[in-house]
């Protein structure tokens, strides 16, 4: 068995307590783990060799994509998409233990901006005058309110408020209660991934699809390659080609894995048209699905 099976080195969003190192930890059995401040620095140490495998949020149901993640797979690092995991998200509040809600007021929340944009209605509601202040990770915003002496709090997991010796003030605030995260995992160089027994719920392929240029009909020329051929979409999202306004390219997530005959059709019919059709990964996707608070298997 090679050597890499053994030592694989994982990054992740960090630090402790994100909701991708709990990913991490429901999918991986064993490894070399590294924390990342930024998705773009987990995204360039993998580029770059010094780890092998990266774990990285890339949306989420009630905020959608991940902006970041998605701007820097297809404009700046070559990594293929090889397995991704769906993590239900469970959002507290989490205080400091001497914190006394009778007598202080919680004068600002930190987080990251999809946190605090999953819990907006609550926010509203209970902490109107609070200044929301925006951090790269949950768990960063945890150790914050853990290093101040001030009347503040985090928006996180119960792992964060283990880890950073914080109180959970209140569970549950996000606004929504199907609240979950796609996290998705990259390599620049294929290697076997050792997981835990998890069975995929599906396979599937994400692709990049270029147009030449806007013009009518365009998207409905493009989805019609993979209708009249029975692949099911998923999801179908434009993003920006950062060329000049009106310039944009397509992901379309298919529910199917790669193939030598179906895909290489939808290519060929693309081209015809003038587009070009980017393979972003094809890979088994998985859920944890748990019972009790946040994630149990990543204890």
């Amino acid at each position: 068995m090679p050597e890499s099976e053994h030592n694989q080195k994982i990054g992740y969003l960090g630090p402790r307590g994100t909701f991708t190192k709990m990913a991490v930890d429901a999918l991986f059995e064993e490894g070399e783990f590294t924390s990342y401040e930024t998705i773009p620095a987990c995204l360039d140490a993998v580029e770059a060799g010094e780890i092998d495998t990266g774990v990285v949020p890339i949306e989420n149901a009630i905020e959608g994509s991940v902006h970041l993640t998605i701007d820097y797979l297809t404009h700046h690092v070559d990594l293929p998409i090889v397995a991704e995991m769906t993590v239900p998200i469970k959002q507290h509040l989490l205080v400091r233990g001497d914190y006394n809600p009778e007598k202080d007021r919680i004068i600002e929340v930190y987080s990251h901006s999809h946190a605090i944009a999953q819990c907006h209605q609550y926010l509203h509601k209970h902490y109107p005058e609070a200044e929301l202040c925006y951090t790269s990770s949950t768990g960063r915003a945890a150790e914050i309110v853990a290093e101040s002496d001030k009347p503040i709090a985090a928006i996180g997991n119960h792992l964060a408020a283990e880890q950073n010796g914080l109180t959970i003030l209140e569970h549950d605030i996000h606004d929504y209660a199907n609240n979950h995260t796609r996290f998705v995992v990259v390599q620049k160089q294929p290697k076997t991934l050792k997981i835990r027994d998890h069975v995929p719920t599906k396979q599937k392929t994400m692709v990049m699809v270029t147009l030449p240029k806007d013009y009518a009909g365009a998207l409905h020329q493009v989805l019609a390659a993979f209708a009249w051929r029975k692949m099911n979409l998923s999801k179908i999202e434009s993003r920006p080609m950062k060329t000049g306004l009106g310039n944009y390219f397509f992901l379309i997530d298919i529910d199917q894995p790669y193939d030598q005959v179906l895909f290489p059709g939808v290519e060929a019919e693309l081209e015809a048209l003038g587009c070009s059709l980017k393979l972003l990964g094809t890979y088994p996707s998985f859920e944890l699905n748990v019972s009790t608070p946040d994630l149990q298997a990543a204890e």
